[in-house]
């Protein structure tokens, strides 16, 4: 059965990230999407990892890591959520994280097997979750957002950022 989430299980802004991911339930494109995403990430040189399509931009190195960071964070949200912990979650700033990751010690490579680490406990965790748990709704960053849409932002997020790097860093 494909899930999707509905207009008032998240945050209009996260509209962007949502559309992002039609043609597959949640499962499918945290898997398949990402199957992607690591192929792509390791055809990248490895010399393009501090590469900064303009000053004060993140290096390709820091949008990987940006890329996971969010998804441990979002992954968390819907865990609290799923479990019925309704404790209002505070955002984060993305751009104090970045600088303060050290993302380019690691090679586009070991960013990408960490990447896969991460994405697999996600797929464990969305797996775990009976329908019931993925309607749970609960506050995170000033919106109400429902653990099915928090597994949708994240595939879309990385859809989105993926593109990123192929339009204005290669």
């Amino acid at each position: 059965m494909k899930l999707r989430p509905k207009p008032g299980d998240y945050d209009p802004y996260y509209q962007l990230y949502i559309e992002k991911v039609i043609e597959w339930d949640l499962l499918e494109a945290l898997k398949f999407i990402h199957t992607d995403t690591q192929s792509f990430l390791l055809s990248i040189p490895e010399e393009k990892g501090g590469f900064r399509y303009a000053e004060g931009k993140w290096s390709i190195s820091e949008v990987i890591n940006h890329l996971m960071d969010c998804e441990r964070i979002i992954a968390y949200r819907a865990l609290r959520f799923a479990r019925k912990d309704y404790t209002d979650l505070p955002g984060f700033d993305e751009n104090a994280y970045a600088p303060n990751a050290n993302a380019e010690r690691f090679t586009l490579a070991e960013l990408a097997k960490q990447f896969q680490n991460i994405r697999t406990c996600t797929i464990d965790l969305f797996t775990s979750f009976t329908e019931s748990m993925l309607d749970e709704k609960g506050p995170a960053n000033g919106s109400i957002v429902s653990v099915l849409a928090l597994g949708y932002i994240i595939t879309g997020h990385e859809v989105h950022h993926l593109g990123v790097i192929r339009d204005r860093y290669l």
